[in-house]
């Protein structure tokens, strides 16, 4: 019975500042601010990219070493050999499917680490919200860099430099260095 008597003050107390509050004019923030785009760190961890070489093959060559290195189990790749007729890659495999589940991914980057070719890498969009979980699975259309100018669609044979150095500097026909790729000075090393 005494509990009841110290408690019926405490909530007159507390219907006190509910009327007090209800004649008061609200305050509300509308969500996402328009016209204000977040910015993120320069080395933020946030969609993936298939990247491409500058005649517009992908980078990936189908070795799975980031479906390896992925802690989540996220990725899944399958490679297939290029041929003459039909090559995706300058070397001899590529990756036929490839697709990450963005519902397992935690965006460690141990996927980017592991691979060899720097054909995967980690964008600043980190936007991946979406209406279903089919909407969820990056497949290799999704997650390919779009093509810049001077670059071709695959299948297509090499089309950078007659041997496979110059291809894999970057260089075109002209042997002049390709202005969209920076090449390191091989003297910075030296020095």
């Amino acid at each position: 019975m005494g509990l009841i008597r110290d408690l019926f003050p405490a909530a007159w107390k507390g219907f006190g500042i509910t009327l007090e509050t209800i004649g008061r004019k609200t305050f509300t923030q509308s969500y996402p601010e328009k016209g204000k785009e977040k910015v993120t760190a320069p080395r933020f961890h946030g969609r993936h990219q298939l990247n491409r070489w500058p005649d517009g093959l992908e980078k990936c060559v189908g070795c799975e070493l980031c479906a390896w290195a992925c802690p989540a189990d996220a990725i899944y790749v399958e490679g297939a050999s290029n041929t003459e007729e039909e090559r995706f890659s300058p070397g001899e495999r590529y990756g036929r499917v490839y697709q990450i589940n963005y519902l397992r991914c935690i965006l460690c980057g141990m996927c980017i680490e592991a691979c060899p070719t720097r054909a995967l890498t980690m964008t600043n969009d980190f936007k991946l919200a979406d209406t279903t979980r089919e909407k969820m699975i990056y497949t290799k259309d999704r997650l390919l860099a779009p093509l810049m100018p001077g670059m071709e669609e695959a299948p297509h044979p090499r089309r950078l430099g007659p041997d496979e150095q110059s291809y894999f500097l970057g260089l075109p026909p002209t042997g002049e260095v390709d202005a969209r790729t920076p090449v390191a000075d091989p003297q910075e090393g030296k020095r």
